[in-house]
């Protein structure tokens, strides 16, 4: 395709007929997938899994943010009646703006989605006119006034400083005004919009008798702003547009909603108080992280509803992700679904984590190659070990036969699921009042404890149960009716048997109060061991009279109520040792619980600063260059300078001498040409070399490994570890 013209031209060339072939989802999933012969199952399967998580975590979240929002209307309601009303200046000077400090905590990436909510919410029932903005889009004041104005005008706002860039911008802004009128940034032009949009007659004008209040609160719906994130707004840029705001009020009703993330303090520190004494300010707290994310384990995690399930090693890793790096519910949900996106890639059997239905389905339909991988999962190993010596000889050579008894195993895998997280709630009532909280406060704690072993091995456990044994009646009696509570919303047929026994237990517990006790009260004869500890002794007779009232404590007759306590809380320790055990300790859990904390982490908790020296230490597995391979783990003097410069500075000590750098630098790339050692321009510092020394050294200060120093002039001095 060429052309040949003697004048200037501008020439159109169409594109040939083929196109660029697309790949979908379907395609990138089974790229590199095991078991591609049902990888298009499992997609299908991981995506309407996928579905329904997030489904149910929107009606989630949208519940949780439903009072603070709910809240947040009534405030913009209130405030809009209340400036219809002859009593505005009664309740709030006339310059005083109303702002509400939403305090949404520290969790940053859920607050996009809690402004959103907001934003949808005010335009559906309060105002058409919101408008939201960012620090990061407001350096300056006019470009703060120019977002506000653009949002709620929809229009091209054009700015004074705009307006000088020359003829070019001119003719830009004239195009474009064709398009879009454009409209001076400033508030009067946002006030003269305003009452046009609302068909407002100005304050004070004569004529018109004032309409009814709430026509006026029709007619005159507040103009909101909201500023995201408070903190990182320049405090001069919110001052000076407050300030603007303030001369306003009385022509347009405005109200602001600022976010904040860390205190409600943080309004006095960036606003002196001439500019806060403007704003009327009603302060609304969210709901914590820490309860939200407990409410989404409750709900998406603790739940037999999705066949999906993390083991203890993958849910510890979202956890500290959470308490330790973003307090993000919203990152904690996306690694969720990073784990069921990799397990339904990297696990050809998951195409049995479904409903039990499907999963039987499934089962009936596997190749002979994935019923080898049944045989070959640890879990069915163990089962298989436990058998008669046939069973064993039909479960390794039979395929059929190991189908049905792995429908069999599938339904027990459920009936696990069904039973294990009632008792779990149950022993979470019972243990998480407890002095010290020795299983842990929250229900993730004990789950986790759960998912590593048995619980009743541990020592905690011991010492929970041994303060159980010490709660009054009343204390037990509300702990077990809570637990009977749990149980009845379950559907399992052990877990209805077992609330009979409890209600028992608890009807028992109800007659003790109406019983008469007919046995007199028999006092003792002798001198109580207490009342001896009052008078004065020695070691002897202190140690004598201990012993004593462990043998009069021993010797002392339970009470009808301590042997129906000890009853009732054998009855939850049974429940425990029959329903809590590990999901390892289930044949075929590796069907539905993903297991690669490591794959995990290694996506959510990045570190940058590993791979950087990994790449640079070993250049060859990034390169692919044979040039590049050592035995030794040292770096070739073939590769990259940077490479070269690092591994030179990794030899010397907090201070780095450039030239004596440059010198060894030099003598590496000399031998890497191929020059004679013995020659005289071997290791010789020309041109070329010290350009490029100069630039591998700029990188790796670019990168934090070195900075330049004030010590001396010729050194500079290194900020990594691993040096004398």
């Amino acid at each position: 395709m060429s052309t040949s013209s003697v004048s200037k031209g501008c020439f159109v060339f169409k594109p040939s007929a083929k196109k660029k072939k697309t790949l979908s989802l379907v395609d990138y999933f089974t790229d590199g997938c095991e078991g591609a012969e049902n990888s298009e199952v499992r997609f299908k399967l991981c995506q309407d899994l996928w579905d329904k998580i997030k489904a149910d975590t929107e009606v989630l979240q949208d519940e949780l943010n439903r009072k603070i929002l709910d809240s947040l209307l009534d405030f913009t309601r209130k405030c809009s009646s209340t400036r219809q009303h002859s009593d505005w200046a009664s309740q709030m000077r006339a310059s005083e703006i109303p702002t509400a400090a939403l305090v949404l905590g520290v969790n940053v990436p859920d607050h996009d989605m809690t402004f959103q909510s907001l934003s949808e919410l005010l335009q559906q029932s309060v105002t058409p006119h919101v408008a939201s903005v960012q620090a990061k889009e407001c350096g300056a004041l006019k470009h703060l006034m120019k977002r506000v104005l653009e949002r709620l005008m929809d229009t091209v706002v054009t700015v004074d400083d705009e307006e000088e860039e020359g003829e070019e911008a001119e003719q830009t802004e004239q195009t474009s005004a064709q398009l879009h009128k454009s409209v001076h940034c400033s508030l009067g032009t946002l006030c003269d919009w305003y009452n046009t949009k609302t068909k407002v007659r100005p304050t004070g004008t004569p004529g018109k008798k004032r309409s009814s209040p709430a026509k006026d609160e029709q007619q005159q719906p507040p103009v909101v702003i909201i500023f995201k994130d408070l903190e990182a707004f320049n405090p001069r840029v919110l001052q000076d547009f407050i300030l603007i705001c303030s001369r306003y009020i009385e022509r347009l009703p405005l109200m602001f909603i600022f976010g904040i993330a860390t205190a409600p303090s943080t309004i006095q520190h960036m606003l002196p108080h001439s500019v806060s004494s403007l704003l009327c300010i009603e302060l609304f707290q969210s709901l914590s992280c820490t309860q939200h994310l407990a409410t989404v384990i409750d709900k998406l995690i603790l739940t037999p509803k999705f066949p999906f399930k993390l083991n203890g090693k993958a849910m510890q890793v979202l956890i500290s992700i959470f308490l330790y790096h973003d307090f993000s519910v919203r990152n904690f949900i996306k690694g969720i679904q990073l784990a069921l996106l990799e397990h339904f890639h990297s696990q050809p059997l998951s195409v049995l984590c479904c409903r039990k239905k499907e999963a039987l389905l499934h089962m009936t339909q596997l190749s002979h190659r994935d019923v080898e991988r049944i045989r070959q999962l640890l879990s069915f190993k163990r089962y298989v070990e436990k058998q008669e010596q046939q069973e064993q000889v039909n479960l390794l050579k039979d395929d059929n036969h190991l189908k049905e008894v792995c429908q069999r195993l599938i339904k027990d895998l459920n009936k696990y699921h069904k039973n294990y997280y009632p008792v779990l709630r149950c022993l979470h009532t019972l243990t998480s009042s407890l002095p010290r909280y020795p299983l842990g406060k929250q229900i993730r704690e004990l789950h986790l404890i759960c998912l590593e072993k048995n619980v009743w091995e541990n020592e905690d456990y011991q010492t929970a149960m041994k303060l159980l044994r010490m709660l009054a009646k009343d204390e037990l009696i509300t702990l077990l009716q809570r637990c009977a509570e749990t149980l009845q919303s379950v559907k399992s047929k052990k877990m209805k048997n077992a609330l009979v026994q409890l209600e028992e237990l608890l009807t028992k517990f109800k007659q003790l109060d109406t019983a008469v006790e007919t046995a007199p009260t028999v006092e003792e004869s002798f001198t109580s061991p207490v009342k001896n500890l009052q008078k004065k002794t020695d070691l002897f007779q202190l140690q004598k009279t201990l012993l004593e009232m462990n043998e009069t404590r021993r010797s002392k007759k339970l009470s009808p109520f301590e042997v129906l306590r000890n009853e009732a809380l054998d009855f939850i320790d049974g429940l425990v040792r029959s329903y809590l055990s590990p999901p390892e300790s289930q044949t075929l859990n590796e069907v539905c619980y993903y297991s690669s904390s490591a794959t995990v982490r290694r996506h959510l908790n990045a570190t940058p600063r590993t791979s950087i020296q990994a790449a640079l230490s070993s250049p060859y597995y990034y390169l692919q260059n044979d040039n590049l391979k050592t035995e030794d783990g040292s770096v070739s003097n073939a590769a990259p300078d940077i490479c070269i410069a690092y591994k030179l500075h990794l030899e010397c000590g907090r201070l780095i001498n450039l030239y004596d750098w440059l010198e060894a630098y030099a003598t590496v790339v000399s031998a890497a040409e191929g020059n004679d050692p013995d020659s005289d321009n071997f290791g010789k510092v020309d041109e070329v070399k010290h350009a490029r020394f100069i630039q591998a050294v700029s990188e790796l200060e670019f990168l934090g490994f070195i900075k330049s120093t004030k010590q001396k002039t010729d050194h500079v001095a290194r900020l990594t570890w691993g040096g004398c």
